[in-house]
């Protein structure tokens, strides 16, 4: 039974006395209004992650990339990971299309980059020092981690897709802090 524009939204958010947002989820509908959508993405951002660049190589060649915080392991044997990218992203197609990505876990002191991705520079490779992986796909110099992956699996997400690939080669350093992310900021362990 189709919802009518009278009905509430499927997520209600209230401020309690304390100051905290409380937000009630209900089981129908599938859109949310905007209040309720910046209460839930506030939540969501109580979740502190790490900060990656996922990177590739159009059909064309040139490399892309784009930052990305909705990373996580999948499974060790055999070893797959995944994330996720925006349904409204003009890079989509291009990670759909490729043979090879990588996923670039930033170290700590690469804020600066992770920006330089997020926005819609026409080149955010200038000036960064990068190599060849597997496949040609680049790979961002000093970062805490990076792997090298395949395409394994791709599901539907709501406004994302999800992407599961398979860890073809990885390469990680004890001596680089990640870089968090955390209630809309950038943060580190320290």
């Amino acid at each position: 039974m189709p919802r009518s524009a009278k009905q509430s939204s499927p997520i209600s958010s209230t401020r309690s006395s304390a100051g905290s947002s409380e937000a009630e989820v209900a089981t129908h509908g599938s859109r949310i209004g905007d209040d309720a959508s910046r209460a839930f993405r506030d939540a969501l951002g109580q979740f502190a992650t790490g900060v990656t660049i996922l990177t590739t190589r159009t059909t064309d060649g040139m490399p892309i990339g784009v930052t990305i915080n909705s990373f996580n392991a999948v499974s060790l044997d055999p070893p797959l990971i995944l994330w996720s990218l925006s349904l409204a992203t003009a890079k989509l197609a291009h990670f759909r299309r490729a043979s090879h990505y990588a996923v670039n876990i930033l170290s700590a002191n690469q804020a600066p980059i992770s920006e330089c991705f997020a926005a819609a520079d026409e080149n955010p490779f200038a000036g960064l020092q990068i190599r060849d992986g597997l496949g040609g796909i680049p790979l961002l110099e000093n970062c805490a981690a990076s792997f090298e992956c395949t395409p394994e699996a791709e599901y539907p997400g709501g406004d994302h897709v999800i992407f599961v690939g398979r860890v073809a080669r990885f390469s990680s350093t004890k001596s680089q802090e990640p870089l968090i992310f955390h209630a809309g900021r950038y943060r580190s362990l320290e």
